[in-house]
């Protein structure tokens, strides 16, 4: 009988928090676990959001550089690192290597969701804002989680309509295999007050900021509706 190798040592502290949470989902949108069994990494745009995955799971790793598809300028910042203890973790909550067509439902603690929701808003997400031109002074906007995987926006839309009672949309297309689950107004303002419980939470800031706009224009519209004298043409 061969002798046995050492136990691996894990880089990542496997314990549920907020943060560790938001960094689950990064990585179940922007994230990917490689054939190996070991490696895994996150590809982002952004360079804080590589930070704050490298903090929210406690690793000390080189952010890289990488292109994607035929582009030749390496403008895409990579977080990889090996851990086999914390990738054998992620399988067992529901993160595969083929994660983006196959993923369904996550297990995620009740108490972290709204933490794991704004990893996977900054990470595939989106929230966008316009005058409606059809209504005068109307100000509409979207909150979007987007998926190849449609059995994983069909979960994401069940836990939050069971929290919150917003009753999202989904949509897109089977050809392209491209799915977005979408809240309007009323929705959005519901997900969002638990996404930014406080003001501390880890998230991408730039869309942080952009919501925050968002919603003050339609607190200022709201007050201009209830002045005496106005009409809604």
């Amino acid at each position: 009988m061969g002798k046995r190798g050492p136990k691996p040592k894990g880089k990542v502290k496997i314990k549920w928090s907020s943060n560790f949470a938001y960094a689950i989902g990064l990585l179940a949108t922007d994230g990917c676990l490689y054939n190996d069994g070991r490696h895994m990494s996150l590809t982002t745009k952004d360079i804080d959001q590589a930070i704050n995955f490298k903090n929210c799971l406690g690793i000390n790793v080189k952010i890289g550089l990488k292109t994607r598809s035929s582009l030749k300028e390496k403008k895409y910042h990579n977080v990889q690192f090996g851990d086999v203890l914390f990738y054998q973790f992620l399988q067992s909550i529901g993160l595969t290597p083929a994660k983006s067509k196959t993923m369904g439902e996550l297990k995620i603690p009740s108490e972290y969701f709204f933490d794991f929701l704004r990893g996977c808003l900054d990470g595939d997400g989106c929230f966008h804002s316009y005058w409606d031109p059809r209504w005068r002074s109307s100000y509409m906007f979207y909150l979007t989680f987007a998926s190849a995987s449609f059995k994983h926006l069909l979960w994401l839309q069940e836990e939050i309509q069971k929290i919150t009672g917003a009753k999202g949309r989904i949509s897109g297309r089977q050809k392209n295999v491209f799915f977005q689950l979408r809240y309007a107004k009323k929705g959005a303002v519901e997900i969002i007050k638990q996404m930014y419980y406080t003001q501390k939470v880890v998230c991408l800031s730039r869309k942080r900021i952009k919501i925050e706009k968002a919603l003050l224009i339609e607190k200022k519209q709201q007050k201009e509706y209830k002045k005496p004298g106005w009409r809604n043409w």
